[in-house]
């Protein structure tokens, strides 16, 4: 099994940052990517900003710009610095890792969320 530990979450004044943090641990031999998804009240979980093993990113058009996700594959560790935040980025926070599963298809493993709140 795969666990994924979050951290960074909190309350910010719109225009601020913060820093979010993500560990996967267990079961794991290889990373195909690392990212963050996001869902506010009453809504979809959306993707914010994957990123490959490699180093390749991929961002929502909503936070392109504000935020920048980065990974330390040794410690199977990703980040997502968010800066110029705005009220409507207030959500629970979801680190999700992909590995390889059976039959070549990737298996996503998820946290449990960590709460970001921007007041306006």
């Amino acid at each position: 099994q795969v666990r994924l530990v979050e951290s960074g979450g909190g309350l910010v004044q719109a225009g601020g940052s913060l820093n979010l943090s993500c560990t996967a641990s267990g079961s794991i031999f290889r990373i195909n990517n690392m990212g963050w998804y996001r869902q506010a009240p009453g809504k979809q979980r959306d993707m914010v900003a994957i990123i490959s093993s490699g180093g390749s990113t991929n961002y929502a058009d909503s936070v392109k710009d504000r935020f920048t996700i980065s990974g330390d594959n040794a410690k199977n560790t990703v980040y997502l610095q968010m800066n110029s935040l705005k009220p409507e980025d207030t959500a629970n926070y979801y680190c999700t890792v992909n590995v390889p599963g059976p039959f070549g298809y990737g298996m996503n493993y998820w946290g449990k969320g960590t709460l970001v709140t921007v007041s306006s």
